[in-house]
């Protein structure tokens, strides 16, 4: 794919020359795989899960797991026209020349962009139609707990904790080479490894039926489970994307939630809760920023709030953020989960935005799904929010939860209206915003059996909320989109049929079916319609005296546990979080002399809870906060460091740039100044902007730094810390002044790939016209014709091409647009463009 980087919309998606990359000889690996997402890169680069499995692959000399991720529809074009296939972004190697491709399946909106994926590596959608020559397809990720709907197209998937599991199938890929063995003789030998499901090791018997076991001795398929995340190890010089969603060094302080939400799929099926420890944490944060140069770092869990030390583990890290204005941001947060101490930490370095989750309305609603959440600590929690100079507060709920009535939804408007009337009038830019989705009903949870509302009833509900929400100043609403859900709702439950929606869908052109913009249900109802199947057959509801099409797949929790959940909710009872009060015998864990669920593992494992302190230690008396910030606007020193853009980085933006260079600087540990204010800054500029896609041995960058140094000791910090093709040449001492001279003049080497001599006469066509008359669209978006002839002070040959002087006195143009308008009809593959220096005026 690499060679067709200059004509690719946004190459840098498809470079794999990042930082923190990981690259192998070839020659020294038994067995590569591709960690594939199904998904664009941005979204991909945010996800934890394939940092996690690609240390844990990498760290084993003999593995290679590369990266892969579903190229837009204008890339795929442009690949179809020139017959490349689909391949990984660090070796460029065709999927379809590997030993396995791993897909992550985090949610069932993904299964098209799969088929696509395969279908541009020329890979067999089915396993059935897949032999020996084909890599190993396997799953991993939460959709796999209701594995069916896509079963047919995998060999295999990893059900549960992967780190552990899937270098385990890769060990037995590797043997399986050694020994020459058959792809089904492979199979058996995988379903050994805990959490490995073989689809076509289970027979489908029908709607209603349970699945059938054809292996003797493997009729249920327990989830892979890491009993301590303590002995696993966790990436810290990850791979920093150019450019992410979620951009940010992301720390996973705990694995699993016992808070016991019933509609929460991954609060069900990760349990138990595992934390990691303060001294794990601690290391991990320390060297995972000063490996990556991060600038913000996130706090993960399922519920980060309900961490048992929570606040010790601010106490520890807080300074070191504060010092070098890394952001801390604190995603799933439950009401009341953070103490005034915590709030305030988070507001002295910077206010990322505050996120609550009371999920319902009333307080019976959020009985029945039993949330946890009262009125008068949420109203508390906002308070404490507006008085550490936050401005605004967004709460996430919920519509069509099982026994919700208009009055509930009623009871959304007026919380939200409590919280905006908690926030007092010294709040000016006061902004409170309810974000709804629909309730989709998920497998291995107690509303497993519940019907999802129809589509017109979502619509009706997200109407009737919108007309309330229209009567209010201040607060404002914004909802998941109804087709979305509907179509979640199809596939969340759904059993093998749905394999041949999937496939006509994707052949009738559905594809990112979770992006807005991209979303068609058509191709879902055609392929419904033509194979017989009902809608509303998969959203509705389900007999708990019947079989579900995942029952041979277990993630602990019994069947009981689920079904007296399922009693509590619709009776509107609490169930405390076992980690602080009474066990609930799920059948997962090993706690209070239980027996878990999880026979095989529990063996050699110790399944049960594992936190630091047996109470949330946010519920003690927390000492006041107190700590002198360093004072980042400080400015020591004024540098042009001077450097070349070559290779991979020739196709890095501006903008990316950016932050490639304060990252850098930030592993160099040489400490840029910030500007003062409410969102401090970098100190640091660029000068003209090159095209995406030019090379240049002679670029420059400015920087104010807080500390003083010398020239070459700014250039030897850097040049270990630059990603593949930036390389720092040289430094130059400026003074403190923000006025600093601008080049004028640009010299580039132009080099043609073919039709020489067409583009020869082109360029010397151009020099002898006085006029060459160009349509420039200004910053209003007016079209105007520009002479650009003059830009063009001298023109020479040289052995490989032309040698041009840009003049930028008068007037400036990307040398990328303005060579191509000289060289009509020619495309970025035809030539190469190089800055070789930049000229100054001399005063």
């Amino acid at each position: 794919m690499k060679e067709l980087l200059p004509i690719l919309p946004r190459p840098t998606r498809y470079l794999g020359s990042e930082w923190g990359a990981t690259f192998k000889d070839p020659s020294t690996v038994t067995v590569r795989c591709a960690l594939a997402f199904p998904d664009m890169y941005e979204i991909g680069m945010s996800y934890l899960g394939q940092k996690i499995l690609s240390l844990a692959v990498n760290q084993h000399p003999q593995f290679w797991a590369e990266r892969v991720f579903t190229p837009c529809e204008e890339t795929t074009a442009i690949m179809r026209e020139h017959g490349v296939p689909l391949a990984t972004l660090e070796s460029d190697t065709p999927l379809g020349k590997l030993d396995a491709i791993a897909f992550s399946l985090t949610h069932e909106l993904c299964y098209t962009n799969i088929l696509y994926m395969l279908d541009l590596a020329d890979i067999p959608f089915r396993a059935a139609d897949r032999d020996e020559s084909h890599p190993l397809i396997i799953a991993g990720g939460g959709a796999t707990f209701n594995a069916e709907p896509m079963a047919p197209f995998f060999d295999a998937m990893v059900i549960g904790d992967g780190e552990e599991s899937l270098p385990s199938v890769l060990s037995c890929i590797e043997q399986g080479k050694q020994d020459k063995i058959s792809r089904d003789e492979l199979l058996h030998r995988l379903i050994k490894i805990p959490g490995v499901y073989v689809p076509s090791f289970f027979e489908d018997q029908g709607p209603g039926e349970p699945y059938k076991p054809l292996v003797d001795g493997y009729e249920v398929v327990e989830k892979a489970v890491v009993d301590d995340l303590n002995t696993t190890p966790f990436p810290t010089g990850v791979t920093v994307p150019f450019g992410a969603v979620h951009d940010r060094l992301t720390l996973e302080i705990a694995r699993g939630c016992t808070r016991g939400c019933r509609f929460c799929q991954a609060g069900m099926i990760y349990r138990p809760v595992r934390e990691r420890s303060l001294d794990n944490l601690d290391e991990i944060l320390t060297k995972g920023l000063a490996e990556t140069g991060y600038e913000e770092t996130s706090l993960l869990s399922l519920s980060t709030g309900d961490f048992s030390a929570l606040d010790s583990l601010f106490t520890r890290s807080f300074d070191k953020c504060a010092a070098e204005q890394i952001s801390i941001s604190l995603p799933s947060l439950r009401v009341g989960s953070l103490s005034a101490p915590i709030m305030e930490r988070i507001s002295s370095i910077r206010r990322t935005g505050a996120t609550l989750a009371p999920e319902a309305g009333s307080q019976r609603m959020r009985d029945v799904i039993n949330k946890g959440v009262d009125e008068e600590g949420l109203i508390k929690h906002v308070r404490m929010l507006f008085d550490n100079g936050w401005q605004g507060v967004k709460l996430y709920f919920m519509i069509g939860l099982p026994t919700e009535t208009d009055e509930d939804l009623d009871a959304i408007v007026d919380l939200c209206l409590k919280v905006r009337d908690a926030a007092g009038k010294h709040i000016k830019r006061l902004q409170v915003s309810a974000a709804v989705s629909p309730f989709v009903p998920k497998p291995q949870t107690p509303f497993q059996w519940e019907p999802q509302i129809s589509y017109d009833e979502i619509y009706r509900r997200i109407g009737y909320l919108r007309g309330e929400f229209r009567k209010h100043k201040r607060i404002s609403i914004k909802y998941h989109e109804p087709q979305m859900t509907s179509l979640e709702g199809v596939f969340s439950r759904g059993d093998r049929r749905l394999a041949d929606v999937v496939e006509k869908a994707y052949a009738s052109g559905a594809l990112f079916s979770s992006w807005k913009d991209h979303l068609n249900l058509e191709p879902y109802k055609k392929a419904m319609d033509e194979l017989g199947l009902s809608w509303d057959e998969f959203t509705g509801p389900r007999d708990p005296e019947k079989s579900l099409p995942w029952d041979h797949l277990s993630c602990g929790l019994t069947k009981k546990f689920l079904l007296k959940e399922r009693e509590r909710a619709l009776s509107g009872t609490i169930t405390d979080d076992c980690r602080y009060a009474a066990c609930r015998n799920c059948g997962v864990c090993e706690f209070d002399s239980h027996v878990s669920t999880l026979e095989t593992q529990a063996k050699d494992k110790d399944i049960r809870p594992k936190v630091i302190f047996t109470k949330r230690d946010q519920e003690n008396e927390q000492p006041p906060y107190s700590i002198e910030k360093p004072d980042l606007t400080v400015r020591e020193s004024h540098f042009r460091i001077w450097y070349e853009k070559n290779g991979p980085s020739a196709y890095l933006s501006q903008l990316e740039l950016q932050a490639v260079f304060e990252r850098a600087f930030r592993r160099a540990r040489l400490p840029l100044s910030f500007s003062a204010g409410f969102h401090p800054m970098p100190k640091l500029s660029f000068g003209k902007a090159l095209p995406v896609g030019v090379s240049s041995s002679a670029e420059w960058i400015r920087i104010y730094l807080r500390e003083d140094f010398e020239p070459a000791e700014v250039v030897k910090r850097l040049i270990p810390n630059m990603p593949t093709g930036l390389k720092p040449l040289k430094a130059d001492k400026l003074t403190m002044s923000k006025k600093q001279p601008q080049s004028v003049e640009e010299v580039f080497e132009l080099q043609f790939a073919r039709d020489t001599e067409k583009r020869m006469a082109q360029w010397t066509k151009f020099m002898e016209t006085k006029e060459f008359l160009i349509e420039k669209r200004t910053k209003k978006g007016v079209l105007k014709k520009v002479n650009i002839r003059p830009i063009i002070k001298e023109l020479s040959e040289n052995e490989n091409g032309l040698t041009i002087v840009f003049d930028w006195r008068e007037i400036y143009m990307s040398p990328l647009t303005l060579s191509m308008k000289v060289m009509e009809g020619v495309t970025q593959l035809d030539f190469t463009l190089t800055k070789t220096a930049q000229r100054f005026d001399k005063k």
